[in-house]
């Protein structure tokens, strides 16, 4: 029996890496491969992970020079004939093969939204150390595939575009009592727009407001605007940047919001405002489509990659055109619907079961690789 694959899920309760974690380990959960995984988990993120996958508890800081010397002694500990990074960073000296996920080149390509130098430094040499050294770089749209290869010069034939997926619960049915009820312990009534996603400089949320404040002073009529996902240090930011426009009473931020009301905050929106600048896959589009509602995106590559022909496209350096993608939303319900019907059928190409399969496929081929290797 070869050993297991390992699998670095220390940022499970994270948002966006987490999401694939979770995502992909519960697709994982269902299949054969079950069996063979471990993850790799703190303490307090168990409860995250299906109690079919067995973990492994270790809580070295990501992102850190003590997570590069930990995640290979574990890997030895272990006898892991594979070992599986969720994001860019490999651990030093690596007993077995590895596979890495690369969910987007923000860290590289746009330092300023990057805490310090010491970040930039880190992202600089291990997301290029780790594409040269993984058996399989996995990205989750083509678009960010065609980046690693352009500007990281990674080897197209070792690269591969796995979609990530969107859970079910955004496409099951909710009534309309469930879904009153849900709002209610948010204290939102249907009928607002939607912003999911944190205050940094890439999610273009300052330009979201201006034009919303613009329109704010044109339409009495305007909905409200829910802001999603800021974390608790982030809030007074977003707090200042609401009172500079006036927007204290139309503009709600809700910080970040339980896993299981998040179908009900989508169903209960006219319409997700996502004008982001950079993404890597762009899950509250896919997240928005499977719950049938309308979408404002970005007129960018990875943006229209995952939205196609089932969204408002604006562009996103102009708030005067985030603001007139807004009302050709709010003034047409036949197009609301036509989006709305569009993307519930694009998001059924978004599912954990196919990703989880296509990752599959890499781990056998890689451990066959290796096996072949050792036979000499």
């Amino acid at each position: 029996m070869t050993g297991p694959i390992l699998f670095d899920a220390r940022k499970a309760a994270d948002y966006g890496i987490g999401s694939y974690i979770r995502g992909l380990l519960s697709a994982f959960a269902r299949r054969e491969e079950a069996e063979r995984l471990l993850a790799l988990v703190p303490g307090a993120a168990r409860p995250l992970l299906p109690r079919e996958i067995e973990v492994v508890e270790e809580d070295a800081p990501n992102y850190s020079w003590r997570e590069l010397v930990a995640l290979s002694r574990q890997a030895r500990a272990r006898r892991a004939s594979l070992f599986h990074a969720p994001h860019y960073v490999l651990p030093l000296a690596l007993p077995c093969p590895s596979i890495v996920t690369v969910h987007d080149l923000i860290h590289v390509r746009h330092p300023e939204f990057l805490p310090g130098p010491l970040a930039l430094l880190y992202a600089r040499r291990m997301l290029p150390r780790a594409v040269r050294r993984a058996a399989w770089t996995i990205a989750p749209s083509k678009s960010v595939a065609r980046d690693l290869v352009v500007e990281l010069g990674a080897e197209a034939g070792r690269v591969v575009a796995i979609p990530n997926g969107v859970d079910d619960g955004f496409r099951a049915p909710l009534d309309a009592t469930q879904l009153e009820g849900a709002l209610g312990r948010l204290g939102l009534r249907a009928g607002y727009l939607l912003f999911v996603g944190n205050p940094k400089p890439h999610k273009n949320l300052g330009r979201l407001l201006v034009a919303y404040a613009r329109l704010a002073g044109e339409r009495p009529d305007l909905p409200p605007l829910v802001l999603v996902g800021a974390r608790a240090e982030d809030r007074p930011l977003v707090r200042r940047a609401i009172a500079a426009h006036g927007l204290e009473r139309r503009v709600h931020p809700l910080g970040f919001v339980d896993d299981e009301l998040l179908p009900a905050l989508y169903r209960g929106a006219l319409a997700l405002l996502f004008p982001t600048l950079v993404e890597g896959f762009g899950l509250p589009i896919a997240e928005a489509m499977a719950s049938g509602t309308p979408v404002l995106v970005s007129d960018r590559a990875v943006h229209l990659e995952i939205a196609g022909d089932a969204a408002e496209r604006v562009e996103p350096l102009e708030p005067d055109s985030i603001a007139a993608g807004i009302v050709r939303l709010l003034d047409s319900p036949t197009r609301r619907r036509r989006l709305s019907e569009r993307g519930r059928e694009r998001a059924e190409r978004f599912r954990w079961e196919r990703a989880a399969e296509r990752t599959a496929e890499l781990y056998r081929e890689t451990l066959a690789a290796g096996a072949r290797e050792r036979a000499g």
